[in-house]
């Protein structure tokens, strides 16, 4: 459960610099055998690129780093459940496990389950919510769109 901690740490601070760049405040990273492979943050504002979400940063900085799209044994944090399009990403990349701080709080909360056990992909991802993590995750997003409001 340490290393845990340690990567949801990382994730977290990702997501803080997200933050403060004025993105949606989630971070990622990508983990083999107890080893950082990847990290990355949300940069679709500055990139103005619908693609550029955290797991799919993450999950691209780890292929080119691996050698391979094939990414078994790896683990990826992240400070929110993925979105449907990073979950697909993330079977299609193979990932093993995925730990997450804070639940989606939209009608797309349960895809993410669904694509990730669906019977009709050839692999299959675990999903580990990070208790701990919850409330400083949930914390940074709410107050980053309550930010935004006031502007």
């Amino acid at each position: 459960m340490k290393q845990e901690v340690n990567f949801m740490e990382i994730a977290l601070d990702e997501a803080f610099k997200a933050y403060k760049k004025g993105e949606v405040p989630i971070g990622a990273c990508i983990v083999k055998n107890g080893k950082l492979i990847s990290k990355a943050h949300n940069t679709r504002e500055k990139s103005k690129n619908a693609l550029k979400h955290a797991e799919i940063i993450a999950i691209d900085k780890a292929c080119k780093k691996l050698r391979d799209w094939r990414l078994n044994g790896c683990e990826l944090y992240v400070t929110l459940k993925p979105c449907p399009m990073c979950a697909g990403a993330i079977v299609n990349a193979r990932i093993d496990k995925v730990y997450y701080g804070a639940d989606e709080t939209n009608a797309t909360d349960n895809l993410c389950e669904q694509i990730f056990s669906s019977e009709r992909l050839n692999h299959k991802t675990q999903l580990e919510k990070q208790e701990n993590f919850n409330e400083k995750c949930s914390k940074l997003l709410t107050n980053f769109f309550k930010n935004r409001r006031k502007k």
